[in-house]
């Protein structure tokens, strides 16, 4: 007979079925919840892709299918500027390729022929995202479009750009263009190590002198001339890839320092993605902090002697000033690495010796040149003389030289020693 449970018993274990399911619930919603959104104070983002990072570090503050492939529209030209800053001297001209431009592409009207050159393409590349400049641009490079799509794809291999792959220089949609929030993310931070990029792309505009005519062409990141903190970089709008923006951002006041780069993908407007990308930025300016490591001159705490001067010995400093960008609340550490037991001149004022690292979460992140507080001399002859009879070394080897030159002596001079020897001699005879 099968015992039957209680109705008693069920009522018992109905709470414990009840919790279970909200359990599952609750882990459930959470999976399902986009990356850094689980904090109470998220950005309010409407973008299905999008991330914002800190440019120093590398380090993504907020994300939301940061990986997820998805079409990029002109965002794609971020690579072909590369390419071409790689490969191509600003200065040199390039002829305008043969590009029939639809009446809804961007572009600057180029003649088949026309020569400009890599600078003011790149402006119109960059600022009026004109795609006859993008054509122009890999033609030149690398000779043909084909040849330039798939150095596109070589190079975003190298960076490691895993999610991304090229199929026109330009961002029309194709099967086979694709990129997402992080390598663009990553792509930008690349990029703004140059310096005409950076500059280029925080312009509101930019009058181009060289082809068959003047031309002015203007950025069509409105950011950059609504928003004096904005900086960059670089707007784009097909419709499959919808309205999207890589943008720069660098801190004013007590946050002046600091840096940030935001993707914004998939938008539906223009206006959202303007206020996807500022809701970003506005967000994250607030969780970093400047910091400084190191002063220049700042004693570490470390001397060395100086070789051949007895009891001499020089501080050793930071060879430099360190500011560093970090999470609010995070202070860099330092450790000296390589410091000499003793120095020998000549030394200058500033010579590095060792090195400072500088950690983080016990991570080192950089390194600063640790250097003579002040100059050491020379030593002389007589001094390194001087220093070599006066070590302890010296002294003892003298000692025991002394001591036993006069044992030597005393053995000699022992009575009878010379008796016996004579006495074996007579005994010989």
């Amino acid at each position: 007979m099968i015992a039957r449970p209680t109705r008693a018993a069920a009522v018992a274990r109905a709470p414990r079925a009840v919790l279970a399911l909200l359990v599952v619930a609750v882990a459930a919603a959470l999976l399902a919840a986009p990356a850094g959104a689980a904090t109470a104070d998220a950005p309010e983002v409407s973008a299905p892709s999008a991330l914002v990072m800190d440019a120093s570090t590398g380090k993504i503050v907020w994300s939301r299918a940061a990986d997820k492939r998805r079409s990029i529209a002109s965002t794609t030209k971020l690579m072909t500027a590369l390419l071409t800053l790689e490969r191509e001297k600003l200065a040199s001209e390039i002829p305008a390729a043969r590009y029939r431009a639809s009446a809804i592409e961007s572009k600057i009207d180029l003649a088949p022929g026309e020569r400009l050159t890599v600078a003011d393409l790149m402006r119109a590349l960059l600022l009026e995202s004109a795609n006859d400049a993008a054509v122009t641009l890999a033609e030149g490079v690398s000779g043909s479009r084909p040849k330039f799509v798939r150095a596109m794809n070589r190079r975003a291999e190298q960076l490691g750009l895993d999610r991304t792959h090229y199929a026109n220089p330009i961002g029309l949609d194709e099967q086979g263009n694709y990129s997402s929030a992080r390598d663009l993310a990553r792509l930008a931070a690349h990029l703004e190590r140059n310096d005409f990029f950076r500059r280029t792309v925080n312009r509101t505009s930019a009058t181009l002198k060289s082809g068959a005519r003047v031309r002015t062409v203007n950025n069509r990141n409105r950011l950059v001339t609504r928003e004096q903190w904005m900086d960059g970089v670089k707007t784009g709008h097909t419709q499959q890839a919808g309205y999207v923006l890589v943008g720069a951002a660098h801190g004013t006041g007590a946050k002046r320092g600091v840096r940030l780069i935001s993707v914004v993908l998939g938008t539906g407007s223009e206006a959202a993605r303007d206020q996807d990308t500022l809701a970003l930025m506005q967000w994250a300016v607030k969780k970093f902090w400047r910091v400084t490591a190191v002063r220049r001159n700042q004693s570490m705490g470390a001397s060395v002697p100086i070789r051949y001067r007895r009891g001499a010995e020089v501080d050793l400093v930071a060879g430099r000033t360190l500011r560093m960008t970090l999470p609010r609340g995070k202070r860099p550490q330092t450790r000296l690495v390589g410091v000499p037991a003793e120095v020998v001149g000549p030394l200058r004022k500033g010579q590095p010796v060792a090195k400072i690292e500088v950690l983080v979460d016990g991570r080192r992140v950089r390194t600063v040149p640790l250097v003579t507080g002040a100059r050491v001399p020379e030593a002389g002859l007589a001094q390194q003389t001087k220093d070599w009879f006066t070590r302890p070394i010296t002294l003892a080897l003298a000692v025991a030289a002394l001591a036993g030159s006069v044992l030597l002596a005393r053995l000699r001079r022992r009575p009878g020693s010379g008796g016996s020897e004579r006495q074996q001699s007579k005994a010989a005879a």
